[in-house]
């Protein structure tokens, strides 16, 4: 897994990748609203673009619904 780091105005916290990738590209959009993270993730809040470097890595991870039994 790989770790990238994530500024806002008060604080830096770590973004856990659970695969290996290159970031091709970076939200320009949350520097002025980063609470879009929150409010519209799946939309305007979206964080990073990125090329995944092994793609049998990202089939052997859970899908939304697997991890949400998992957690609850």
């Amino acid at each position: 897994s790989n770790n990238t780091l994530i500024h806002s105005c008060s604080s830096v916290s770590d973004l856990f990748l659970p695969v290996s990738e290159t970031i091709t590209e970076v939200n320009p959009a949350l520097e002025a609203q980063p609470e879009l993270v929150n409010t519209d993730p799946y939309g305007q809040g979206w964080m990073i673009k990125m090329t995944v470097d092994n793609i049998e890595a990202v089939e052997a991870l859970l899908n939304a619904e697997a991890y949400a039994a998992l957690v609850a």
